[in-house]
């Protein structure tokens, strides 16, 4: 249904919004601080941070310098810091004072793309005194009057679709990177051949999680051609200042764990992706024929879900297959471990079970053990074989699924265990050991991922080596039933 003709009075207050937001071309802090109700409403005691509007005037500088000049800009932050609103604030600045923009916005994860980026830019969309002028798809933000030639897409990335990111040719064009230190080489270099036309627009923004790679060397060697920031954690308003002070009393000033979470710089031994998207992509889309993993054992991953919102998962490895996976929710201990046997029972009940017995995950080995069944405790906290290189057991089976990844595997195609393995980060102890990050500090850093239960189940299938030798081929159960 067509939208009714504006009445004279409605042109004419539409003609003169479109007046004084031109006067804002090149004064984006100037269009935020007008576009936007700041002490009102939703924004009651809010201002752009101090942060935002120094990029916002660092934009503004070069454009006076000259406007048709092509700009880079690199953001490295702590965490917390409201790096996604800020993307939301270029974003509409830029469609609102140029023309038929033609852009792209990419981020680490599809979730964090479409879960965070893009729900960010559509609440302050909302917010914006003309939201009127656009509308949304999907995965495309677009002027109301002209969608094919004026709008911003949002696209995954991987270096099969890095196309996407070439033949931006438009009178302006906008590029951002959300969480750029994992976006890889071949992404910014195919970006970087389409920025040749003047007037193009690239904002990088991340956490500084890799002392190498491109974003690094936005502030390194290729500094010349990036104006750039790091901002600290303690300084930005929205941040979580209780939380900053426990990771002050829990590790030194010049830590890389404080480097990369709170100063914003980067580490030094090189706080790190440990599962790469492209080992993980071609996992994803593997499909290993039954010659290459029928002669291995199996082995079945239990996951125990330790608060309301996280998974409670079960998953079967044979050889380089993951050949199932099952996740619940809201099961008691028993009814877990019902199904765990349920599961052992289809896999021809050869199949050793490994249990993350630490918590609640104790009561579902008790049970499986009382009735009979093979099951093995994993505490991930425990010593590591090798523990001249890892911190804990649990970086060790981190560590050996990402080189059975790495190998050649073969995983379900699901995205949210695929940006599970890839969002969990590692670090370095004092004594060099590899370290992984918590779950609860991976829940509070991608929060639109959540938990990591998938991907644990799956590095709980390394919790110890098992041959064939091992396999229990003539194992009976209790016969007894387990109560639902």
């Amino acid at each position: 249904m067509a939208a009714a003709p504006l009445t004279a009075d409605q042109r004419e207050a539409e003609e003169a919004l479109q007046r004084e937001i031109a006067k804002y071309v090149d004064d984006p802090l100037g269009f935020v601080l007008f576009a936007f109700q700041w002490g009102k409403g939703d924004l009651e005691g809010h201002m752009p941070d101090t942060w935002q509007a120094q990029i916002l005037e660092d934009v503004r500088l070069l454009l006076e310098q000259d406007f048709d000049a092509n700009q880079q800009h690199a953001v490295s932050s702590g965490h917390g810091v409201g790096k996604t609103a800020g993307v939301a604030l270029l974003i509409l600045w830029s469609m609102s004072v140029r023309p038929m923009l033609a852009g792209v916005v990419t981020a680490n994860t599809q979730s964090q793309l479409t879960k965070k980026t893009w729900r960010e830019l559509a609440i302050w969309h909302k917010r914006m005194i003309n939201a009127h002028w656009f509308e949304w798809t999907a995965t495309r933000f677009q002027h109301v009057d002209h969608k094919v030639e004026w709008g911003i897409d949002a696209i995954p990335w991987t270096e099969h679709n890095s196309e996407a990111f070439a033949g931006l040719h438009a009178k302006y064009v906008l590029v951002i990177f959300d969480e750029a230190s994992a976006i890889v080489d071949k992404i910014w270099e195919v970006t970087e051949g389409a920025l040749t036309t003047p007037r193009c627009m690239w904002f990088v923004f991340g956490n500084p999680t890799k002392n190498t790679g491109r974003f690094r060397e936005c502030f390194g060697k290729n500094k010349h051609r990036w104006s750039t920031r790091q901002i600290d954690s303690r300084t930005c308003k929205m941040t979580n200042k209780a939380k900053i002070k426990e990771w002050e009393e829990d590790h030194d000033e010049d830590s890389d764990f404080m480097r990369v979470r709170v100063r914003g710089e980067f580490p030094r031994y090189g706080t790190n992706q440990l599962v790469s998207n492209d080992d993980v992509h071609a996992a994803r889309k593997a499909n290993i024929g039954l010659d290459e993993y029928i002669f291995f054992p199996k082995v079945i991953g239990v996951d125990v879900a330790r608060f309301g919102q996280d998974e409670s998962v079960i998953l079967v490895r044979q050889g380089r297959k993951v050949l199932w996976k099952k996740e619940y929710m809201g099961l008691n201990n028993i009814q877990l471990a019902a199904r765990v046997s349920e599961a052992w029972r289809n896999e021809g009940s050869s199949a050793t079970i490994f249990v993350d017995e630490v918590g609640t995950g104790s009561g579902v080995l008790d049970s499986l053990t009382t009735m009979g069944y093979p099951a093995i405790g994993i505490n991930a906290g425990s010593r590591a074989e090798n523990d001249k290189l890892f911190f804990n057991k649990r970086a060790e089976m981190w560590w050996r699924m990402a080189e059975w990844i790495r190998s050649g595997a073969d995983i379900p195609d699901d995205s949210l265990l695929c940006d599970q393995l890839t969002a969990l980060e590692y670090s370095y102890d004092p004594k060099e050991r590899v370290k992984m990050e918590s779950k609860d500090d991976m829940k509070e850093r991608v929060p639109e991922i959540g938990s990591p239960d998938r991907a644990e189940a799956l590095a709980l299938t390394f919790g110890e080596i098992v041959s064939p030798v091992n396999m229990q081929q003539s194992f009976e159960p209790s016969p007894e039933p387990m109560d639902y």
